[in-house]
């Protein structure tokens, strides 16, 4: 199961680390679990969750809290749940992807570099 620091959560999804720890706050199925060192943990689920309330509240003007009704609408209504199913493991899948590539590009901008190991 991949797991993502707040960092990461907020290289994937575009939002910042300030604005998670508040949604946190107002969006009760929005709690990551701590590591033993109290950072947070968030799972590929809640990656889903923070790209899916950023897209109502950015794109489709939602507040945060009318972001978080049409949440619990669409969960609710469960239609195409095989379908959302499917999309939901894919995206965990492309988080995983983008968590092992970003572990050797982050180290030097330059991926060709001798010192990754890599040549053209």
């Amino acid at each position: 199961m991949a797991e993502f620091f707040i960092g990461e959560v907020e290289k994937i999804t575009g939002v910042k680390a300030h604005v998670l720890r508040y949604w946190e706050e107002q969006v009760p199925f929005l709690s990551p679990k701590k590591d033993f060192a109290g950072r947070r943990v968030y799972s590929a689920a809640d990656i889903q969750l923070i790209q899916r309330l950023n897209y109502l509240i950015e794109k489709r003007k939602f507040t945060l809290q009318g972001a978080f009704n049409e949440i619990i609408r669409e969960n609710l209504s469960g239609n195409n749940t095989e379908i959302k199913s499917v999309i939901g493991q894919v995206k965990g899948e492309l988080i995983t992807l983008y968590k092992i590539v970003s572990k050797y590009t982050d180290k030097n901008d330059d991926p060709e570099t001798p010192e990754n190991g890599m040549i053209k």
